[in-house]
């Protein structure tokens, strides 16, 4: 090692192509990224100025937007930015803090999903009893523990990964700094790095969608034990939003960091990294739009004051 000398940036390659397809691409993604920073700011306001959207469902829901903004806004400036041409080098200090802001933010929104599917768990089958369940002070303590023990956690990931040497080359197969290209151009060995990112990755996704799932266990059968369809169609359109956004996360994270760190599977991971850093935060505010009738009321009401 002492013949070496340590990498002080890194060049991101982006996505391969012609100039045309990277211009094109760019202004997809900015147009993605603002329509992403718009919905979800009028989420937190529409819930913010809404009397009667001050439950502990929509706070956690403000939680969600709020995470969003700042999840799409670690990673697509500087995409932009690569594809452009005008930003490819990053230093390392400014890559590692990347990497806790994205692997943080995404830790905490696996939590706040969790959250949010133990919430509608105690509305659906703990109706009478749900307030005092699920108070303000139980709320707020539950999105806390959320961002901090995801915050928390990465930083001893994000920590060991800092402590790699890198010897060159210094091309990162990506369009931000991801956990398994710096694994992969380490010159060192990165074995307890791969043992913790796997154990980071099984408390945290495998953790929190086994809460969702089981918290989704036993609102269906809740909801099959009523009655009537109309019964069942309104306790279910309680629970479809979030649903389709667990189903939409949990899915694409799973298939990302659950298994070991491979290098030829740095293409694939690059495209379902798009997905989940620029679609995933621009379905999001839509889809409770679009399925929740409350929001959709509250909405309407807004624009007709307008």
């Amino acid at each position: 090692m002492g013949n070496h000398t340590s990498v002080q940036e890194f060049i991101l390659l982006g996505f391969p192509g012609t100039w045309y397809f990277h211009f094109s691409l760019s202004v997809v993604f900015s147009v993605m990224y603002s329509l992403t920073v718009m919905g979800n700011v009028s989420i937190i306001a529409l819930v913010w100025t809404t009397a009667h959207l001050h439950t502990p469902m929509y706070y956690f829901l403000c939680n969600l937007s709020f995470l969003e903004i700042w999840y799409t806004s670690a990673c697509v400036p500087k995409a932009v930015g690569v594809l452009l041409g005008n930003s490819q080098t990053i230093s390392f200090t400014v890559c590692i803090l990347q990497l806790f802001l994205v692997f943080s933010l995404g830790s905490t929104e696996c939590f706040l999903l969790a959250a949010m599917a133990y919430d509608r768990y105690l509305a659906i089958c703990h109706p009478l009893r749900y307030f005092s369940l699920m108070s303000n002070t139980f709320c707020i303590q539950l999105a806390f523990a959320a961002w901090l023990s995801a915050f928390l956690g990465i930083s001893v990931l994000v920590f060991l990964v800092s402590r790699l040497s890198f010897c060159g080359p210094n091309s990162i197969n990506h369009f931000f700094c991801d956990m398994d290209s710096l694994i992969a151009l380490s010159c060192t060995d990165t074995s307890l790095v791969k043992l913790a990112a796997f154990f980071a990755s099984i408390i945290v996704v495998v953790a929190s969608c086994a809460v969702t799932l089981i918290s989704y266990m036993y609102i269906i059968s809740a909801i099959l034990k009523i009655r009537s369809a109309q019964g069942q169609r309104k306790a279910f359109s309680t629970c479809s939003a979030h649903l389709t956004v667990v189903t939409i996360w949990f899915g694409s994270t799973i298939f990302l960091y659950v298994k070991p760190s491979a290098p030829n599977s740095l293409d694939t991971n690059k495209l379902i990294n798009s997905f989940n850093t620029i679609i995933t935060p621009l379905l999001n505010p839509f889809i409770y739009t679009l399925r929740n009738r409350e929001v959709k009321r509250a909405l309407s009401k807004a624009f007709s004051k307008m």
